[in-house]
């Protein structure tokens, strides 16, 4: 019912900073929740970034707290993440997901886990070098 692209990974260098967009599409007015979460080579999924549809609250992983910024553009139903001071352990697949409203619709408290969310983008890689 819901598409997700990702895209603006790329390769920097430590201290650099990239954007990633996510475009939604398909029954957009459902969406609920929006996340970011990410995955790198032999590590489990890990929620970084949520906020509700209108983006008035918003959870971070705590290592990513100060550096990443998870806003959206309900116009062009685009949710992005801004990441800043990026780290070689920033390095990893990053993945835009959405949870709708709905019986299946979650909660709050759950946005940073992968768990909670049913639709997924195909991943864009992003890698920091030292």
């Amino acid at each position: 019912q819901v598409q997700l692209v990702e895209s603006g990974g790329g390769s920097v260098q430590a201290g650099g900073s990239l954007r990633l967009s996510c475009a939604a599409s398909g029954y957009t007015y459902r969406i609920k929740y929006m996340g970011w979460f990410r995955q790198a080579p032999g590590k489990e999924r890990e929620g970084v970034a949520a906020c509700n549809v209108g983006g008035s609250s918003r959870s971070y992983a705590d290592s990513v707290k100060g550096r990443f910024t998870i806003s959206q553009d309900n116009a062009k139903n685009t949710a992005y993440l801004q990441m800043n001071s990026l780290k070689p352990e920033d390095t990893a697949m990053y993945y835009c997901a959405a949870v709708l409203f709905g019986p299946d619709g979650g909660s709050w408290s759950g946005v940073l886990f992968p768990t909670t969310y049913h639709y997924w983008g195909q991943g864009t890689q992003v890698t920091v070098s030292s």
